[in-house]
């Protein structure tokens, strides 16, 4: 080996003294085997090596003593040059700071371990070269030694228990947050396997969506997800149904060996904060940034580690993210990428997730799940570790009257939102939380009333002044513009486009707002997705014309809640969100709720070729019908005349459809007008389920079942044009029969009947319809027959074989 050494001969001795081969090896690590073959030691002794030791610390002595044992002469020159093809120049540096002081006649050397303590949950260890002297303070230049991956595997857990034991719970910032401890009141969230949802829109149809899968999903297991070390793992969820507090279960209960035993190094990395760190350009930088005082300059790259990425539709490149391109001017979109090369968890809103699948396919060993929630067990334990003892029976009634608030009490956020408003209400009126819009107009200003009043000052009495009325709709003006461009981060030169003087009210914005400051500057954001969904709905409704909203796709998703703020009931808070404009009052008396009805029913009819289009309208008149409490008025029965009206039953069907089509069926058909068809595919009815086919029942053309139903106490009065029965998967027995589908069959004037095979009471059927005056039969039976008479003598055959 070369021997180009730059230190005096006598000096050498460092390299083969125990106090440098001893700390040597600490600093160099995991990378001992690189430099093992750096420095020409065989594959065969670096194996031997690495099944003789069991710690890394000991693994690196045993290489650095073998190759001081094969060779003669060696200088440090010949470690730095390893060194120095390793790309390791810190190391190198370090060797010169300790060979200096070890060259100088006045020093006295210690290589000493000193721990030093910081206000970091874990302490940092890190050797230095001493110089003492005796007429001068002790000064220290430090030999930083690697930890190892055990040791910041320890730091590292004993970091997130100490920090993430307790969360601030789902809600506005306020100057004590509190706090849910997670180690003793998690409440079991249900997860799903994820499907394919819509992108288009970013809020509402979320929300629809998570309706309708509330009827049909199947639990996963909190173990059968974590406890398996997949690759990639997608967690979805609309706002506030409880992502970071699963993320956080997750970290809790890795630093407790419960999951992901095979993971030495777990890293949590929330986007709002990834946003401070655009000229972060790679992982390990990232890492080494919010973990510093843990991991002490450690370099990632060769060591197994999962990476948690919390709040992906925060991330402000997101777009950047999902489309790279070589022109990217944002760093940090490179480190995000880069965490594709190890196991990582990622969280956010359903679309973002969705969008992100696309640079995620090509991994087999990946699970999409999203979150519904809390079940009817975990709203119930929330209740009763949340709400006060004279309390509790309040909300409960609230959750059990309200369809609304049955709905959406298993996403933390709006649970947690009901159970504060309903404790708080000196009288809660019956319809409080009757309509969706109701329901997110009493959030919004609960958060008016306790986060920005911050007063004993009623609502009414704070909107009687013409101020509070511009501040409101200033918020409201800001979550249009964000809304409209599907965006959750802005900036302040963002709000100057649309407030003028915002520098001087900025302060007033908070509650609604966030500030959030980073290296950068200043962002904003608001508190809750669900406020500034209902912000923007607030804006159309004051400030854009009829025409306006309808022309505008991206208000589509806000079109129920516009007409809701029409609700004219004045024990509704609803009142006071819309006369915020003094200048609409005067170009334009209301929003016209005909124009949107009418232009409605008008796609629904252009699109009749397109089945999902088509009901897709019909449905969403029926919901802004509801949220706007409106009445059969002259106009909207000539718009409802031109279609026929049907009404289905059946699993795809969430609560809050029920009773919007409730409410749609009770007008019309006491406006005189008669249903087309109900159609019935579902056997366990809910009390809104009964109740709308009782009321349908009672002027409807024509009747579908296809399953048994289970109707007690109640029969159909009303003639039925047409009857049709198809039960043929379903082997029931005569006493159910009789008294689910006879009351039926006795109204009607023609019956289309299919029952299964194995049936044993066709005879009592024929002599049940022979009583009857139907005028038009058909029957599916071990045969096809046309009236009774066909039916009769397929009787008669069957009994003379028995016979």
């Amino acid at each position: 080996m070369a021997q180009n050494n730059r230190y005096p001969k006598k000096h050498e001795d460092i390299l083969y003294s125990q106090e440098f081969k001893l700390n040597f090896s600490e600093s160099i690590g995991v990378y001992w085997r690189t430099l093992g073959r750096r420095l020409n030691i065989g594959d065969n002794y670096l194996e031997i090596i690495d099944q003789d030791n069991n710690k890394t610390e000991d693994k690196a002595y045993s290489m650095l003593t073998t190759w001081l044992r094969m060779n003669d002469n060696l200088t440090l020159e010949d470690l730095k040059t390893a060194l120095r093809n390793m790309r390791r120049m810190d190391l190198i540096r370090k060797i010169d700071e300790f060979a200096e002081i070890s060259n100088s006649p006045v020093s006295s050397t210690k290589f000493s371990a000193k721990k030093e303590t910081s206000n970091s949950p874990v302490n940092s260890t890190k050797f230095s070269a001493k110089k003492e002297t005796s007429n001068s303070p002790v000064s220290s230049t430090k030999f930083s030694a690697k930890k190892g991956t055990s040791e910041i595997c320890t730091a590292l857990k004993r970091f997130y228990l100490t920090n993430y034991g307790k969360i601030c719970e789902v809600q506005p910032p306020l100057k004590i947050p509190t706090n849910v401890d997670l180690m003793h009141k998690f409440v079991d969230l249900c997860m799903v396997d994820a499907v394919n949802t819509q992108t288009d829109v970013v809020f509402s149809v979320e929300r629809e969506d998570f309706l309708k899968r509330q009827l049909r999903y199947t639990p996963i297991p909190y173990s059968e997800i974590f406890m398996k070390e997949k690759s990639v793992t997608l967690i979805s969820g609309i706002a506030g149904i409880g992502k970071t507090w699963l993320l956080r279960k997750c970290l809790l209960d890795w630093s407790n060996g419960q999951i992901w035993e095979n993971v030495k190094l777990v890293f949590y990395l929330e986007c709002r904060r990834l946003n401070q760190c655009q000229n972060i350009g790679n992982i390990n930088e990232l890492v080494n940034f919010f973990y510093k005082e843990i991991i002490n300059d450690f370099d990632i790259n060769i060591h197994p580690a999962l990476f948690i990425i919390d709040g992906l539709d925060e991330f402000k490149y997101l777009n950047e993210l999902i489309n790279p391109s070589s022109s990217c001017s944002y760093p940090i979109v490179n480190a995000l990428t880069e965490i594709q090369k190890y196991k990582y968890v990622v969280a956010g809103r359903v679309y973002a997730i969705d969008k992100y699948q696309s640079i995620t396919t090509e991994h087999c060993d990946k699970i999409n799940i999203q979150i519904m929630g809390f079940n009817e067990s975990g709203i119930n334990n929330y209740i009763e570790n949340n709400v006060l003892e004279d309390k509790k029976d309040v909300v409960k009634a609230t959750l059990k009257e309200s369809a609304i608030v049955k709905s959406m009490s298993s996403v933390p956020f709006y649970l947690s939102s009901m159970c504060k408003i309903i404790s708080n209400s000196r009288n809660l009126y019956k319809n409080s939380f009757l309509t969706m819009t109701d329901l997110y107009a009493n959030i919004f200003l609960h958060f008016l009333q306790k986060h920005i009043i911050k007063n004993n000052e009623l609502i009414y009495q704070f909107m009687e002044n013409n101020s509070n009325k511009k501040y409101i709709l200033n918020i409201c003006k800001i979550a249009y513009q964000l809304f409209i461009e599907n965006r959750v981060i802005f900036s302040e030169e963002d709000i100057q486009t649309f407030i003028v003087d915002f520098d001087k009210k900025e302060e007033n914005l908070f509650g609604f707002i966030e500030r959030i400051e980073t290296n950068l500057g200043y962002f904003y954001q608001f508190a809750h997705l669900t406020i500034m969904e209902f912000c923007a709905s607030v804006y159309a409704y004051n400030c854009l014309s009829s025409e306006e909203i309808i022309a505008n796709e991206k208000l589509k998703s806000c079109l129920s809640m516009i007409c809701g703020l029409t609700n004219k009931n004045q024990s509704s808070l609803l009142k006071f969100l819309v006369n915020l404009n003094p200048l609409k009052e005067t170009c334009e008396e209301s929003l016209s709720l005909f124009f949107i009805f009418d232009r409605l029913l008008k796609l629904s009819r252009q699109n009749k070729n397109d089945y999902q289009l088509k009901t897709y309208y019909v449905n969403l008149f029926i919901e802004c019908f509801y949220e706007s409490q409106s009445s059969f008025t002259d106009e909207i029965k000539l718009i409802v005349d031109e279609r026929e009206w049907g009404i289905s039953i059946d699993d795809g069907k969430t609560s809050y459809e029920t009773s919007c089509e409730n409410y749609f069926v009770n007008h019309y058909i006491k406006s005189g007008r008669k249903l087309s068809w109900l159609f019935v595919a579902k056997n366990i009815l809910s009390d809104e389920e009964k109740n709308l086919i009782i009321q349908c029942s009672t002027n409807v053309r024509e009747v579908s079942f296809h399953c048994p139903i289970k109707f007690e106490g109640w029969k159909p009065k009303d003639k039925i044009e047409r009857l049709s029965i198809n039960i043929s998967r379903y082997l029931i027995t005569k006493k159910d029969f009789e008294e689910n589908f006879l009351p039926w069959i006795n109204l009607c004037e023609g019956l289309y009947l299919s029952l299964h095979d194995d049936i044993d009471f066709i005879e009592e059927i024929y002599e049940w319809i022979r009583c009857l005056n139907v005028k038009l039969l058909k029957i599916n039976y071990r045969g096809y027959f046309r009236n009774l008479d066909e039916l009769k003598n397929f009787i008669t055959r069957k009994k003379c074989l028995i016979s």
